[in-house]
Protein backbone atom coordinates (compact mmCIF):
# COMPACT_ATOMS: atom_id res chain seq x y z
CA UNK A 1 0.00 0.00 0.00
CA UNK A 2 2.73 2.31 1.08
CA UNK A 3 4.57 1.73 -2.32
CA UNK A 4 1.42 2.49 -4.40
CA UNK A 5 0.69 5.87 -2.40
CA UNK A 6 4.22 6.60 -3.32
CA UNK A 7 4.12 6.09 -6.81
CA UNK A 8 1.00 7.65 -7.18
CA UNK A 9 2.01 10.84 -5.32
CA UNK A 10 5.84 10.83 -7.56
CA UNK A 11 3.26 10.44 -10.82
CA UNK A 12 1.03 12.40 -9.57
CA UNK A 13 0.15 15.66 -12.99
CA UNK A 14 -1.45 18.15 -10.08
CA UNK A 15 1.61 17.60 -8.32
CA UNK A 16 4.06 18.03 -10.57
CA UNK A 17 2.24 21.43 -12.52
CA UNK A 18 1.68 23.20 -9.24
CA UNK A 19 4.97 21.96 -6.30
CA UNK A 20 7.62 24.32 -6.32
CA UNK A 21 10.66 22.31 -7.82
CA UNK A 22 13.04 21.42 -4.57
CA UNK A 23 15.35 19.63 -6.51
CA UNK A 24 18.28 21.56 -8.28
CA UNK A 25 17.41 23.14 -11.69
CA UNK A 26 18.18 20.86 -14.08
CA UNK A 27 20.88 20.39 -17.07
CA UNK A 28 24.76 22.12 -16.40
CA UNK A 29 25.68 25.24 -18.09
CA UNK A 30 26.82 23.74 -21.91
CA UNK A 31 29.15 25.98 -23.92
CA UNK A 32 28.62 27.27 -27.23
CA UNK A 33 31.08 25.48 -30.20
CA UNK A 34 34.37 27.41 -30.41
CA UNK A 35 35.09 29.50 -33.84
CA UNK A 36 37.07 28.93 -36.41
CA UNK A 37 38.72 32.77 -36.06
CA UNK A 38 38.88 36.09 -34.10
CA UNK A 39 35.84 38.36 -34.63
CA UNK A 40 33.84 35.72 -36.46
CA UNK A 41 31.61 35.06 -33.90
CA UNK A 42 30.57 38.17 -31.01
CA UNK A 43 27.98 38.26 -28.07
CA UNK A 44 26.31 41.15 -27.37
CA UNK A 45 24.33 42.54 -24.60
CA UNK A 46 23.06 45.83 -22.70
CA UNK A 47 23.95 47.52 -19.28
CA UNK A 48 20.63 49.77 -18.39
CA UNK A 49 19.51 51.72 -15.60
CA UNK A 50 22.77 53.17 -14.65
CA UNK A 51 22.68 57.33 -13.35
CA UNK A 52 23.50 59.49 -15.74
CA UNK A 53 27.11 60.25 -16.33
CA UNK A 54 28.45 62.70 -19.08
CA UNK A 55 25.19 62.60 -20.83
CA UNK A 56 25.40 58.33 -20.75
CA UNK A 57 22.98 56.09 -18.61
CA UNK A 58 23.90 53.01 -20.63
CA UNK A 59 27.05 50.36 -21.85
CA UNK A 60 26.45 48.19 -25.11
CA UNK A 61 29.17 45.47 -24.36
CA UNK A 62 30.04 43.10 -27.55
CA UNK A 63 32.53 40.79 -26.83
CA UNK A 64 34.67 38.30 -29.34
CA UNK A 65 33.74 34.89 -28.47
CA UNK A 66 37.26 33.41 -29.44
CA UNK A 67 39.55 35.50 -28.10
CA UNK A 68 36.96 37.12 -25.37
CA UNK A 69 38.03 40.80 -26.50
CA UNK A 70 35.56 43.41 -25.61
CA UNK A 71 34.51 46.84 -26.46
CA UNK A 72 32.63 48.80 -23.61
CA UNK A 73 30.29 51.40 -26.15
CA UNK A 74 29.18 54.03 -24.73
CA UNK A 75 25.50 54.99 -25.22
CA UNK A 76 22.34 56.75 -23.99
CA UNK A 77 18.75 56.66 -23.72
CA UNK A 78 16.39 56.88 -25.92
CA UNK A 79 18.42 54.80 -28.81
CA UNK A 80 16.86 52.53 -31.67
CA UNK A 81 18.02 49.93 -33.41
CA UNK A 82 19.13 52.18 -36.60
CA UNK A 83 20.96 53.93 -33.80
CA UNK A 84 22.64 50.98 -32.48
CA UNK A 85 23.51 49.43 -35.82
CA UNK A 86 25.04 52.59 -36.61
CA UNK A 87 27.04 52.62 -33.78
CA UNK A 88 27.88 48.96 -34.13
CA UNK A 89 29.50 49.95 -37.93
CA UNK A 90 31.38 52.53 -36.33
CA UNK A 91 32.43 50.83 -33.39
CA UNK A 92 33.10 46.92 -34.12
CA UNK A 93 32.76 46.29 -38.12
CA UNK A 94 34.95 49.45 -38.85
CA UNK A 95 37.76 47.65 -36.71
CA UNK A 96 37.14 44.08 -37.09
CA UNK A 97 35.00 43.47 -40.32
CA UNK A 98 30.93 42.13 -40.42
CA UNK A 99 31.08 39.12 -38.04
CA UNK A 100 29.48 35.32 -39.53
CA UNK A 101 26.70 35.34 -36.16
CA UNK A 102 25.77 37.32 -33.34
CA UNK A 103 24.39 36.17 -30.27
CA UNK A 104 22.42 38.43 -27.99
CA UNK A 105 19.26 38.11 -25.55
CA UNK A 106 15.83 38.83 -26.81
CA UNK A 107 15.95 43.00 -26.50
CA UNK A 108 13.75 44.89 -28.63
CA UNK A 109 16.72 45.61 -30.42
CA UNK A 110 18.06 42.34 -31.28
CA UNK A 111 14.24 41.59 -32.60
CA UNK A 112 13.68 44.56 -34.62
CA UNK A 113 12.81 43.99 -38.45
CA UNK A 114 15.12 46.50 -39.25
CA UNK A 115 17.85 44.95 -37.03
CA UNK A 116 17.00 41.27 -38.21
CA UNK A 117 16.75 42.62 -42.01
CA UNK A 118 19.98 44.80 -41.74
CA UNK A 119 22.14 41.87 -40.25
CA UNK A 120 20.57 39.22 -42.54
CA UNK A 121 21.26 40.62 -45.81
CA UNK A 122 24.89 41.33 -45.24
CA UNK A 123 25.28 37.89 -44.60
CA UNK A 124 25.20 37.92 -40.24
CA UNK A 125 23.32 34.90 -38.63
CA UNK A 126 21.44 36.06 -35.79
CA UNK A 127 21.80 33.58 -32.63
CA UNK A 128 19.14 34.55 -29.80
CA UNK A 129 19.41 32.87 -26.24
CA UNK A 130 16.41 30.84 -25.25
CA UNK A 131 13.52 33.01 -23.22
CA UNK A 132 14.23 33.21 -19.44
CA UNK A 133 17.36 30.97 -19.88
CA UNK A 134 19.95 33.59 -20.94
CA UNK A 135 23.00 31.25 -20.20
CA UNK A 136 23.07 30.91 -23.71
CA UNK A 137 24.66 34.38 -23.58
CA UNK A 138 26.70 33.46 -20.52
CA UNK A 139 29.75 35.46 -21.89
CA UNK A 140 28.56 38.90 -22.02
CA UNK A 141 26.47 37.90 -19.06
CA UNK A 142 29.39 36.75 -17.19
CA UNK A 143 31.20 39.92 -18.69
CA UNK A 144 28.11 42.10 -17.75
CA UNK A 145 27.79 41.39 -14.13
CA UNK A 146 31.29 41.54 -13.55
CA UNK A 147 31.40 45.16 -15.03
CA UNK A 148 28.15 45.85 -13.01
CA UNK A 149 29.69 44.75 -9.80
CA UNK A 150 33.29 47.23 -10.45
CA UNK A 151 30.45 49.85 -11.54
CA UNK A 152 28.68 49.61 -7.99
CA UNK A 153 31.47 49.66 -5.72
CA UNK A 154 33.62 51.98 -7.53
CA UNK A 155 31.40 54.76 -8.27
CA UNK A 156 29.36 53.56 -4.85
CA UNK A 157 30.00 57.28 -3.48
CA UNK A 158 30.85 59.28 -6.91
CA UNK A 159 27.81 57.75 -9.15
CA UNK A 160 27.90 60.55 -11.54
CA UNK A 161 31.75 59.90 -13.11
CA UNK A 162 31.33 56.70 -13.62
CA UNK A 163 31.26 57.02 -17.61
CA UNK A 164 35.05 58.27 -17.27
CA UNK A 165 36.44 54.74 -16.58
CA UNK A 166 34.66 53.01 -18.74
CA UNK A 167 38.15 53.08 -21.33
CA UNK A 168 40.26 52.27 -18.17
CA UNK A 169 38.20 49.19 -17.49
CA UNK A 170 37.93 47.66 -21.13
CA UNK A 171 41.71 48.38 -21.07
CA UNK A 172 42.46 46.44 -18.13
CA UNK A 173 39.58 43.36 -19.15
CA UNK A 174 41.34 43.43 -22.56
CA UNK A 175 45.56 42.99 -21.39
CA UNK A 176 44.62 40.75 -18.47
CA UNK A 177 45.36 37.33 -17.97
CA UNK A 178 42.39 35.15 -19.28
CA UNK A 179 42.46 31.34 -18.20
CA UNK A 180 40.77 30.06 -20.60
CA UNK A 181 43.24 31.36 -23.52
CA UNK A 182 46.28 31.40 -21.03
CA UNK A 183 47.19 34.74 -21.83
CA UNK A 184 45.34 38.09 -22.70
CA UNK A 185 42.35 39.04 -25.17
CA UNK A 186 44.93 41.25 -26.03
CA UNK A 187 47.84 38.88 -27.26
CA UNK A 188 44.89 36.69 -28.70
CA UNK A 189 44.07 39.48 -30.97
CA UNK A 190 47.60 41.34 -31.83
CA UNK A 191 49.91 38.53 -31.38
CA UNK A 192 52.22 40.42 -28.57
CA UNK A 193 52.09 41.89 -25.15
CA UNK A 194 50.46 44.98 -24.29
CA UNK A 195 52.49 48.09 -24.00
CA UNK A 196 53.84 48.83 -19.97
CA UNK A 197 51.98 50.81 -18.72
CA UNK A 198 54.27 53.54 -16.36
CA UNK A 199 52.76 53.94 -13.09
CA UNK A 200 52.74 57.34 -11.85
CA UNK A 201 55.35 58.39 -9.14
CA UNK A 202 53.89 61.82 -6.99
CA UNK A 203 56.18 64.43 -7.74
CA UNK A 204 57.30 63.77 -10.92
CA UNK A 205 55.42 66.39 -12.88
CA UNK A 206 54.72 69.78 -11.55
CA UNK A 207 51.43 70.35 -13.52
CA UNK A 208 48.54 69.82 -11.11
CA UNK A 209 45.83 68.68 -13.58
CA UNK A 210 48.67 65.87 -15.26
CA UNK A 211 49.28 64.80 -11.54
CA UNK A 212 45.91 64.22 -10.66
CA UNK A 213 44.77 62.51 -13.65
CA UNK A 214 47.55 59.82 -13.78
CA UNK A 215 47.01 59.33 -9.95
CA UNK A 216 42.58 58.62 -10.89
CA UNK A 217 44.17 56.56 -13.72
CA UNK A 218 46.40 53.94 -11.06
CA UNK A 219 43.62 54.20 -8.59
CA UNK A 220 40.69 53.21 -11.26
CA UNK A 221 43.07 50.26 -12.50
CA UNK A 222 43.67 49.34 -9.06
CA UNK A 223 40.50 48.92 -7.92
CA UNK A 224 39.35 47.21 -11.58
CA UNK A 225 41.98 44.52 -11.04
CA UNK A 226 40.38 43.78 -8.09
CA UNK A 227 36.46 44.36 -8.27
CA UNK A 228 36.54 42.13 -11.73
CA UNK A 229 38.79 39.49 -10.78
CA UNK A 230 37.27 38.98 -8.20
CA UNK A 231 33.55 39.08 -9.25
CA UNK A 232 35.02 37.00 -12.48
CA UNK A 233 36.24 34.48 -10.33
CA UNK A 234 33.58 34.36 -8.12
CA UNK A 235 31.14 34.08 -10.93
CA UNK A 236 33.03 31.26 -12.85
CA UNK A 237 33.40 28.56 -9.74
CA UNK A 238 29.98 28.74 -9.03
CA UNK A 239 28.13 28.65 -12.02
CA UNK A 240 27.23 25.16 -11.73
CA UNK A 241 27.30 24.75 -7.76
CA UNK A 242 23.50 24.47 -7.53
CA UNK A 243 22.63 22.99 -10.95
CA UNK A 244 22.12 18.92 -11.90
CA UNK A 245 23.24 17.07 -14.57
CA UNK A 246 20.02 15.37 -16.68
CA UNK A 247 19.33 14.20 -20.06
CA UNK A 248 16.50 14.30 -22.01
CA UNK A 249 15.68 11.98 -25.29
CA UNK A 250 13.40 12.47 -28.45
CA UNK A 251 10.51 11.53 -27.19
CA UNK A 252 10.02 11.84 -23.96
CA UNK A 253 7.37 14.05 -22.38
CA UNK A 254 8.41 17.11 -20.00
CA UNK A 255 7.03 19.56 -18.04
CA UNK A 256 7.68 23.38 -19.02
CA UNK A 257 7.99 26.17 -16.39
CA UNK A 258 6.40 29.36 -18.21
CA UNK A 259 6.55 32.81 -16.44
CA UNK A 260 3.28 33.51 -15.19
CA UNK A 261 3.67 37.30 -15.28
CA UNK A 262 5.26 37.34 -18.64
CA UNK A 263 3.48 34.38 -20.61
CA UNK A 264 0.39 34.88 -23.15
CA UNK A 265 0.41 31.72 -24.74
CA UNK A 266 -1.27 29.60 -22.19
CA UNK A 267 -5.25 30.25 -21.06
CA UNK A 268 -5.38 32.56 -17.84
CA UNK A 269 -8.10 30.87 -15.86
CA UNK A 270 -6.53 31.84 -12.40
CA UNK A 271 -4.53 34.38 -10.88
CA UNK A 272 -1.04 33.78 -12.12
CA UNK A 273 0.04 33.74 -8.17
CA UNK A 274 -2.62 30.54 -8.26
CA UNK A 275 -1.45 29.55 -11.94
CA UNK A 276 0.01 26.48 -12.55
CA UNK A 277 4.39 26.61 -12.00
CA UNK A 278 4.68 23.87 -14.91
CA UNK A 279 2.25 23.37 -17.94
CA UNK A 280 2.57 20.10 -19.64
CA UNK A 281 3.01 17.03 -20.19
CA UNK A 282 5.02 17.79 -23.88
CA UNK A 283 6.91 15.51 -25.69
CA UNK A 284 10.27 16.56 -26.94
CA UNK A 285 10.22 16.17 -30.80
CA UNK A 286 13.87 17.54 -31.97
CA UNK A 287 16.74 18.10 -29.91
CA UNK A 288 18.50 21.78 -30.93
CA UNK A 289 21.80 20.71 -28.77
CA UNK A 290 22.58 19.18 -25.67
CA UNK A 291 21.24 22.00 -23.92
CA UNK A 292 17.96 23.90 -25.27
CA UNK A 293 14.92 21.41 -26.72
CA UNK A 294 12.56 22.14 -29.07
CA UNK A 295 9.43 20.78 -27.51
CA UNK A 296 5.64 20.95 -29.04
CA UNK A 297 3.36 23.65 -27.59
CA UNK A 298 0.00 24.27 -28.77
CA UNK A 299 0.48 27.63 -28.89
CA UNK A 300 3.11 30.24 -30.46
CA UNK A 301 4.70 30.21 -26.64
CA UNK A 302 8.73 29.77 -26.82
CA UNK A 303 9.99 27.17 -24.73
Amino acid sequence: MKNTITQYVVACPVCQRSKYLASSPAGLLQPLPIPNAIWEEISMDFIVGLPRSKGFDAIMVVVDRLSKYGHFILIKHPYSAKSIADLFVKEIIRLHGIPISIISDRDPIFMSHFWQELFTRQGTHLKMSTTYHPETDGQTEVLNRTLETYLRCFSSKQQKVWAEFIPWAEYWYNTSFHASAHCSPFEVVYGRSPPSLVRFIPGETLVEAVAQDLKDRDEALTQLKFHLTRAQDQMTQYANVHRKSVEFQVGDYVYLKIRPHGQTSMPRKLHPKLSARYYGPYQIQKKRSEKGRLTFLPSVGHP
